[in-house]
């Protein structure tokens, strides 16, 4: 016989933005029932966000004990020992496990459940033991890799970002399928740590960025020694003895790869097959679900946020659809999703960030888009750090508003952050002039860049006349 429990609240799906929920939701007294049937904290801290940017953090280190000489240092090739950065990387998400635990949030006074999910009718959930009839439901369940129908593919093993940060060896020839940005960010991290590494790209690696910026990203990316095949499909895979054989195919002419190790990071799907969403009313496709711009799905008593609704797929966009549920759900506040203001980032080195429109997706929209550069060969701090790869760039209309803004340096995730903020609050690009900069730090480049922009009608021949009547005031 089940248990049956009627809250006010029932979220599925212990990741990002459904423990953001859940928390508000407890913080205000709101009797709320947590379902989670894997770890607790979801993709991004158990094998997403956090484990990704702890391997990448060790590829580093090895990366500038091989590069020192720049710096009058003399540069060395590390010994890796791999046992050692797996227990580095399992020990950063030990560090953060206690925030996301179910400790912690049964002492919130949430009540956990860890089972599957499903939906019996458009109103009640069951989950193990349980049957759950809630005034509302928070469907969070996030989503996984998508692994396409590749002939021989499940016939050889391969990783996916759910195991990869369980090796523990040296991989000798890691071949990425797949060139957006977790292909490209642990392509680079594993070659640091020493492996040889292709990446293999049906179509254009990092295609959703503006092609002037990740040109930069892989130049470099292709200078420390990834193999970078663009344009090429993945036809078929085999074993061949201790090596995994790959087929593939590059404008209709075939040729094969051998690698030790593959990695399948082509893209991720939505987590709805064991939801049993049609009972409950809830529209759906192999996108995710759908929902309304308050994030309501077809069932109104439901909501559905984070990559489950499809979209931008990013730990800080299921953060901000948490915010957005709670005004509504909580405070009858009509809060509508806006996530075309998200930032994103590539942790590769260097780092590529972008929010808002490109610069080409800016002039598909707007008939008076006008933009401006700044390279981080003109700024102080980067030529003082050795280090003066990227520009920033900015797309606005001709009225200074900032239609987007676009980065690739080091650092370029904290330094979009401004610019989140500006496009955000509706700000012109005259903000960034007003600003003081401290001086020398990468973020003047932000300055810089909107000072550029004033640049022409600045020292134009009319500017000139004005200040020459002018003078005759003195």
């Amino acid at each position: 016989m089940s248990e049956v429990l009627q809250p006010d609240l029932c979220v599925i799906g212990a990741g990002s933005g459904g423990l953001s929920v859940a928390a508000a939701a407890a913080a205000f007294g709101v009797d709320v029932v947590l379902i989670e049937k894997g770890k607790m904290g979801g993709d991004c801290l158990n094998y997403g966000c956090v484990p990704s940017k702890a391997l990448i953090a060790a590829g580093r280190r090895a990366h500038e004990m091989r590069s020192a000489q720049k710096f009058g240092i003399i540069p060395t090739n590390p010994s890796i020992n791999f046992q050692a950065v797996h227990d580095h990387v399992k020990g950063v998400i030990a560090a953060i496990e206690p925030n996301d635990s179910v400790e912690r949030f049964t002492g919130l006074g949430v009540k956990v459940i860890e089972a599957p999910a499903r939906f019996v009718d458009k109103n009640t959930v069951m989950a193990g033991d349980y049957e759950i009839t809630a005034r509302r439901v928070v469907i969070a369940t996030g989503s996984s890799p998508m692994v396409p129908p590749i002939p021989g593919l499940d016939s050889v093993p391969y990783f996916t970002n759910e195991t990869i940060f369980e090796n523990q060896s040296y991989i000798d020839h890691l071949i990425v399928i797949g060139g957006g940005p977790i292909g490209m960010e642990l392509a680079q991290a594993h070659r640091r740590l020493g492996s040889r590494v292709t990446v293999v790209e049906a179509m254009t690696a990092l295609g959703k960025d503006d092609t002037e910026l990740t040109d930069i990203l892989l130049k470099s990316l292709r200078n420390e020694g990834i193999e970078i095949r663009e344009g090429t499909r993945v036809e078929a895979l085999a074993n061949d003895g201790d090596l995994i054989r790959v087929m593939v195919s590059e404008n209709g002419v075939e040729s094969e790869l051998k690698g030790s190790h593959i990695l399948v990071a082509t893209g991720r799907k939505p987590n709805v097959d064991d939801l049993n969403l049609a009972t409950a009313d809830i529209k759906y496709d192999h996108r995710g679900i759908k929902v309304s711009k308050g994030l309501k799905t077809s069932n109104k008593r439901v909501y559905a946020i984070g990559d489950v609704r499809g979209g931008l797929q990013f730990t800080h966009v299921a953060g901000y659809h948490a915010s957005v549920v709670v005004r509504n759900m909580l405070f009858k506040m009509p809060a509508s999703n806006n996530d075309d203001q998200a930032p994103w980032v590539t942790y590769a080195d260097p780092e590529l960030a972008q929010v808002g429109l490109t610069e080409a997706q800016a002039r598909e929209q707007y008939s008076d888009v006008k933009t401006v550069r700044w390279t981080f060969e003109e700024n102080d701090r980067a030529e003082a750090e050795r280090d003066t790869r990227g520009l920033l760039k900015a797309a606005t209309k001709k009225d200074g508003t900032i239609l987007g803004a676009s980065i690739v340096g080091l650092g370029a995730g904290d330094l979009i952050q401004p610019w989140a903020f500006a496009i955000s609050n509706g700000q012109k690009i005259k903000s960034f002039t007003n600003m003081i900069a401290p001086y020398p730090t990468r973020g003047e480049i932000s300055k810089r860049a909107a000072g550029a922009w004033y640049t022409p009608a600045l020292f134009s021949k009319r500017t000139k006349i004005l200040v020459s009547l002018l003078s005759i005031f003195d």
